[in-house]
């Protein structure tokens, strides 16, 4: 027998996954926690029956969401990561040499716990010692920093339960005062076929507070629709106009310095969405 999940990523759409095995099932404080074993994908994380992420196809958002904002600033030392209790942006900032200090922003302990127990190669830099982890309110921590960081990271849920005032222009106002003069931040926006009026709101919220608001692409299977948009704000530094001499080689399977330019070469629908 083979048990069945499927994520409703809208009403009339759903995609369907073969599960081997529930490895952890909990309610936690804040959501419903599932740690499943997939046929396809390997281990894969669900929060309120959302998938967050997975072994097999893991290592395209957390690379584009964490080496297109660091590439762009010149020398990011400070670096927040808001949401991401799965560990991988952290291990993909810490990649980058310069990076002094690397913190943790998750609400729920519980995301922690169990991505370093069934997520190994995901979590498995939570403990290096360049990493802060704290257990705390995302938008109560970006609320009391001022001029913290280089760059921040919103590795957040879909807006659902706590991760709501995550979308909210509030936030990215807490945002532009946390970080340094020249910094800059990157959030993930969702998709432009289920979520074009989140996408529109997030980026005009953003374009209104930063100089300089970007929108890039990747392609993730296991994620809505399978195109998933992030958008830059940045005080000074533009991640379509990043020098070549700037980049330096890192182990990655997604992102490339070419691919890091192409990602802002956004489909006709999606550049209409953002007028």
């Amino acid at each position: 027998m083979t048990d069945w999940f499927t994520e409703k990523q809208t009403e009339h759409v759903g995609v369907t996954m073969a599960i081997e095995e529930t490895l952890h099932s909990e309610k936690t404080a804040f959501q419903q926690l599932d740690m499943v074993k997939t046929r396809q994908f390997g281990n894969m994380l669900l929060l309120d029956g959302m998938v967050m992420t997975t072994e097999k196809d893991e290592f395209v958002y957390h690379e584009m969401v964490t080496h297109v904002p660091l590439f762009t600033h010149p020398h990011p030392k400070h670096v927040l990561v808001v949401g991401g209790g799965d560990g991988g942006a952290i291990r993909e900032v810490l990649k980058h040499p310069s990076v002094e200090k690397a913190t943790l922003v998750e609400i729920d302990g519980k995301v922690i716990e169990y991505a370093k127990k069934y997520l190994p190669t995901i979590a498995g830099s939570l403990s290096d010692n360049r990493v802060e982890v704290k257990v705390d309110d995302g938008f109560a921590h970006i609320a009391h920093a001022k001029e913290a960081y280089d760059v921040i990271m919103v590795d957040s849920t879909e807006p659902v339960g706590p991760a709501v005032k995550l979308f909210e222009r509030g936030f990215y106002e807490g945002i532009a005062r946390a970080l340094k003069p020249d910094g800059l931040f990157v959030a993930q926006t969702d998709n432009p076929w289920f979520q074009p009026e989140l996408l529109a709101k997030v980026y005009t919220d953003i374009q209104e507070i930063f100089p300089i608001t970007r929108v890039y692409t990747a392609n993730i299977p296991t994620y809505p629709s399978g195109l998933w948009t992030f958008t830059i704000g940045s005080k000074q530094y533009d991640p379509t106009k990043v020098a070549s001499t700037r980049f330096h080689t890192l182990e990655t399977k997604y992102y490339t310095p070419a691919l890091h330019m192409a990602a802002f070469a956004l489909p006709k629908f999606v550049q209409d969405l953002l007028k």
